[in-house]
């Protein structure tokens, strides 16, 4: 798989896509897939796989393949496998794919080889290839064909054209609508090479944008720009391999989502069903990696900020101040076939852009920021006072105002993740416990914010909401019954009296006292919850568990990172690192060496390793940002802009783990870096070296 932004391909093993339509194979840009069929044979036939693999940066994708016996008409074998290297890379540059073939020959003498490419474009949008049945669809145009390009026409119902160019250097021997032939003659020790670059758009191919003509070119293009965007990284480094390998692919899976926008970069949130601006995911995202890479908060606010709701619109779930959900370009969420081009059917993501805008401005110490973006945290607080809790008892709560959109509107959004303890689904209005939480992380950060920028009757407005909040939670939501907060409470104000992982959230926003903290830790980490792997969404002992399911007992890590960081809040360490210790591992066990967006919540057993979740994105923003969250919560890691000061509040390391080192760590306006070393004392921090006054406070 490779991703540039919002364009992303997605290949078999052998670097091909197969012709499979409810699949996600192919090349897509802006949710349309503009190639649904590349493959290659040689001689007829397919050649055999050697390896595959992404570069270090996530720039191409390498393939190694070999030839198969070829033999003549009476079945003598004419040239024996394993005597043509086939090597295949591809590359995306902007919103183009590069593809080159290379051909080398270690036979004894010359040879002439058939090659051809079996080609095809459907223009499928991504909720067609997820399965949303359509009535009718768009008009396919008749392919254009000249002696080296193809062009291929889509006119769609939204009355976008759409197109595909897919050029060959060299021209083939023979080219058709779904195939281009070519003969290769080639010398004992002699290496050949093809190229085919497909260009896609909604513009005529004429005046598509100027993209790089050859693959090499378009390679050193990506590789430059993923080095600019690696720059604005602190770099993590440790002594385990495992570790080491989750942090370097995390980096370089966030980096390769990165996508540019006037007002600034932010995330895309997974491939390859998620590759657009999801404001829960991105915010989220951008608050895992925060003291790490502090200017995709900014990007990402920024960008929330313009999109910001400023009517009501039941019909994408839009109301003034509120934060959007999703954001689509294809061709159903043009015609309203699904309701996603811009959808604000999300009850979190308005709170979680205040906690982040709080989160950014006393980790950088920059008001600018607050004072460009007070106007939108100012209608984000009137949202969550006006129309998130609508009917006035202080909760936050969601219903879904159009028929064809989200039924539930927090992170678990399935339709069955939220019921009762006999199983029954939760009517809505829902008000969410861990949705409480961000409100008051938001009322928190509003409090700040007013006070920085001298709007003191504001301030003290938001710590009154607060102060409230949290005394009225701790009665309506607390079940002794079930050692835990309820899930929500639903339309009649019942609780839904089960254990989730949801209540972990409640610990990283600080709305729970210690003694309710307290138990609700220990919960998470029993066995019931804990897999082994990490935390599951739902207790194994619940009416609806089912280790399978999207939300209810798989594992998330980016829950995964929200709950450890509540577990490292109240002192917790030894949990936190529990937690770090058991997604480490199951990353060490995927191909990648990253983590993928969840996978499957059965009980741990090294013969099965981690289940995968069989459609789940890989990667996806914020698992990738998971580890970054979840180290902050390991060290007791926080940075105060404002004071100059980085504080390291009783930190921990696990005993497989020798020594972490942060580097370029900006504080403030300053720098540091540090190296963390296990002793058996505890923890030693050693300053390598520093940038201006910065401070560094260890806690013990």
């Amino acid at each position: 798989m490779l991703v540039n932004g919002e364009s992303f391909a997605v290949f078999d093993a052998a670097g091909d896509v197969l012709e499979m339509p409810q699949e996600p194979l192919g090349f897509f840009y802006r949710d349309t897939r503009y190639l649904s069929r590349f493959e290659l044979r040689f001689a007829g036939e397919t050649p055999y796989l050697l390896n595959s693999y992404a570069s270090r940066e996530n720039a191409q994708l390498r393939v190694n393949l070999s030839n198969p016996d070829l033999a003549d008409a009476r079945g003598t074998i004419k040239l024996a496998r394993n005597s043509i290297q086939i090597e295949r890379n591809w590359v995306i540059a902007g919103s183009a794919l590069f593809h080159k073939i290379k051909l080398f020959n270690y036979f004894s003498r010359a040879i002439e080889v058939p090659l051809d490419l079996l080609l095809g474009v459907d223009f499928a949008d991504i909720f067609h290839v997820r399965g949303v049945k359509r009535a009718a669809r768009g008009g396919q145009l008749a392919p254009q064909v000249t002696a080296d390009a193809l062009i291929f026409g889509y006119e769609g119902r939204d009355g976008v054209q759409r197109f595909s160019k897919l050029i060959f250097e060299p021209a083939p021997v023979t080219l058709e609508a779904d195939r281009a032939s070519f003969v290769c003659t080639l010398q004992s020790d002699e290496a050949k090479e093809l190229e085919v670059r497909v260009l896609v758009g909604s513009a005529e191919p004429a005046a598509s944008v100027q993209v790089p003509r050859r693959f090499d070119a378009a390679l050193t293009q990506r590789r430059r720009e993923l080095d600019g965007l690696d720059a604005g990284w602190t770099r993590i480094s440790a002594s385990h391999e495992s570790l080491d390998l989750l942090l370097q692919r995390s980096i370089a899976d966030l980096t390769s989502m990165i996508r540019f926008a006037p007002e600034g970069s932010y995330l895309m949130a997974g491939i390859p069903w998620f590759a657009t601006l999801f404001g829960r995911d991105s915010l989220l995202t951008a608050l895992f990696v925060l003291p790490f890479n502090p200017a995709l908060a900014v990007g990402t606010l920024k960008t929330l900020a313009r999109l910001q709701g400023t009517t009501v619109d039941p019909q994408r779930d839009e109301q003034p101040g509120k934060i959007v959900h999703e954001i689509r370009g294809g061709e159903l969420a043009a015609i309203g076939e699904v309701p996603f081009g811009r959808y604000y059917g999300s009850v979190d993501a308005t709170p979680l852009f205040l906690w982040l805008l709080g989160r950014y401005v006393e980790t950088s110490g920059d008001l600018t920021l607050a004072e460009e973006l007070w106007p939108n945290a100012c209608a984000a607080l009137d949202w969550v006072e006006r129309f998130g809790d609508r009917d006035g008892d202080g909760y936050v709560e969601y219903f879904c105002e159009t028929a064809h959109g989200l039924v539930n509107q927090g992170w678990k959004d399935s339709a069955d993740a939220i019921m009762h303890a006999d199983g029954t689904l939760a009517r809505s209005p829902i008000a969410l416990c861990e949705v409480q939480g961000y409100v008051y992380a938001a009322y928190e950060a509003g409090a700040m914010l007013a006070r920085r920028l001298n709007h003191a009757d504001r301030a003290e407005r938001m710590e009154q909401r607060a102060a409230a909040l949290r005394a009225s939670f701790a009665n309506d939501f607390w079940l002794d019954s079930v050692g835990t907060v309820a899930l929500a409470l639903d339309s009649q104000k019942r609780p839904c009296g089960v254990m989730a992982s949801n209540a972990g959230h409640c610990l990283a926003t600080g709305l729970l006292n210690h003694q309710q903290a307290a138990v609700v830790a220990d919960r998470l980490m029993g066995e019931d919850m804990f897999s082994g792997w990490g935390v599951r969404t739902l207790s194994a002992r619940e009416r609806r568990y089912n280790p399978m399911s999207y939300h209810n007992g798989s594992v998330w890590p980016h829950d995964n990172a929200l709950l450890a960081s509540g577990l490292g809040r109240y002192q917790r360490r030894q949990d936190a690192m529990r937690i770090l210790n058991g997604l480490v591992q199951a990353a060490g066990q995927f191909k990648t060496g990253s983590l993928p967006e969840l996978f499957c919540g059965f009980t741990r057993d090294e013969r099965l390793g981690p289940v995968p979740y069989p459609v789940a994105c890989h990667p996806q923003a914020w698992s990738a940002a998971s580890v970054f969250m979840i180290l902050q919560a390991v060290l007791g890691l926080e940075v105060r802009g404002f004071e100059q000061k980085l504080v390291i509040d009783s930190p921990a390391l696990p005993d497989w783990l020798d020594w972490l080192r942060i580097e370029r760590l900006k504080v403030g306006n300053g720098e540091v870096s540090l190296i963390i070393r296990r002793m058996p004392e505890g923890p030693a921090i050693g300053v390598l070296e520093r940038h201006r006054a910065v401070s560094v406070e260890v806690v013990r």
